[in-house]
C-alpha cells in the first residue's frame, strides 16, 4: 500500500511474472535466455554473411543487415533486464531507466516497419520495374534511404519520449509488464494523455501504418505482374524471392500492431502479445531468411561455418 500511495514516482517496480509460482519464472528464465541466444546468433551470424561476401551487396541484403541490426538491439532493449528480473527479487528501475529502455525499444521496434516497407519496395521494383532497378535502386539512393529512415525514427521517438516521460506519475510505479511498454506507462499517469494519444497516432500512422499499405500497395503489384507472366519457372522464381520477406511481414504485423493498438488492452493481453515479439518471433527471422534464400545459406556455409571448421 506503500507503494501505491506515493505521490510522485521517481522509478518503477515491474510486477512482470511475479504472479507466477517460483518454478514456472525459472522455466522461462531459461526458455527466455536460450531464445535471446539464438536472436543473438543468428541476426550476428546473418549480418556477417552479408558484410563479408561480395555478391551479396546488393540492395535486398543492404536493407536485411539493417534490419538484422535493429532486431538485435530491440532484442538487447528488454531481454537483459527480463532475465535479470525473473530471478531478482527487486524488479526496479529508475525513472532515467525506464525512459532509455522505452525509447530505444519504440526506435528499434519502428525502424523495423520502415523497413520492412523498403524492403516491400525494393521487391516491386525488382520484379515490376526491372529494367530500371539498378537506376532507382542504385547503392548511393539505398544508404539515403536507409540514414533518412533512422534520422526520421530517431528524432520521432525522441519527441514521443519527451512528452511521455514530462507527464506526471503519482498513481503508483507498479508497472503491470516485464518492460517499460508505452501503454502500460500511460496507464500509470495521473493526467489526461490526450496529447500523447494524438502524438502516439500520428507516429503510428507515419511509421506503422504507411509502410504497411507501401507493402499492401507493393504485393498487390508483384501479384499482378507474376500472373501476366508466361514462364511458369518465372512465377515460381518471382515468388520465392518474396517469400521470406511475406513471412516476415506477416510475424512483424501479427504482433507488433496488435500490441500497440490495443488501447484497451489488459495487462494480461500486453504481456502475451510482448512476450512473442520480444521473445518468440526475434530467432525465428534470421532462420526464415537464411533458409528461404540460397544466397545467404551459401553464404554461411563459405564464409561463416567454413571458418570454423578451419580453427
Amino acid at each position: 500500500m506503500a507503494l501505491e500511495n506515493q505521490t510522485l514516482v521517481t522509478g518503477f517496480i515491474f510486477l512482470g511474472f511475479s504472479d507466477l509460482p517460483p518454478e514456472l519464472q525459472q522455466c522461462l528464465f531459461v526458455l527466455f535466455l536460450l531464445l535471446y541466444i539464438l536472436t543473438l546468433m543468428g541476426n550476428l551470424l546473418v549480418f556477417a554473411a552479408l558484410t563479408i561476401e561480395p555478391g551479396l551487396h546488393i540492395p535486398m541484403y543492404f536493407f536485411l543487415r539493417n534490419l538484422s541490426f535493429s532486431e538485435t538491439f530491440l532484442t538487447m532493449a528488454t531481454a537483459p533486464k527480463t532475465l535479470v528480473d525473473l530471478m531478482a527479487e527487486h524488479r526496479g528501475i529508475s525513472f532515467p531507466g525506464c525512459a532509455l529502455q522505452m525509447y530505444f525499444v519504440l526506435l528499434f521496434g519502428v525502424e523495423e516497419s520502415v523497413l520492412l516497407g523498403i524492403m516491400a519496395y525494393d521487391r516491386y521494383v525488382a520484379i515490376c520495374n526491372p529494367l530500371r532497378y539498378s537506376l532507382v535502386m542504385s547503392n548511393k539512393r539505398c544508404v539515403h534511404m536507409a540514414v533518412g529512415s533512422w534520422i526520421i525514427v530517431i528524432f520521432l521517438q525522441v519527441g514521443q519520449i519527451t512528452f511521455i516521460f514530462s507527464l506526471p506519475f503519482c498513481r503508483s510505479k507498479l508497472i503491470h509488464h516485464f518492460f517499460c511498454d508505452l501503454p502500460a506507462i500511460l496507464r500509470l499517469s495521473c493526467t489526461d494523455t490526450y496529447v500523447n494519444d494524438v502524438i502516439r497516432l500520428i507516429i503510428t500512422l507515419l511509421l506503422g501504418v504507411i509502410p504497411f499499405l507501401a507493402i499492401l500497395f507493393s504485393y498487390i503489384s508483384i501479384i499482378s505482374t507474376v500472373l501476366r507472366m508466361n514462364s511458369r519457372e518465372g512465377r515460381r522464381k518471382a515468388f520465392s524471392t518474396c517469400a521470406s520477406h511475406l513471412t516476415v511481414v506477416i510475424l512483424f504485423y501479427g504482433t507488433a500492431l496488435m500490441a500497440y493498438l490495443q488501447s484497451h488492452a489488459s495487462a494480461v493481453d500486453d504481456r502475451i502479445v510482448s512476450m512473442f515479439y520480444c521473445f518468440f518471433i526475434p530467432p525465428l527471422n534470421p532462420l526464415i531468411y537464411s533458409l528461404r534464400s540460397k544466397e545467404v545459406k551459401g553464404a554461411l556455409r563459405k564464409r561463416i561455418l567454413g571458418k570454423i571448421q578451419f580453427l
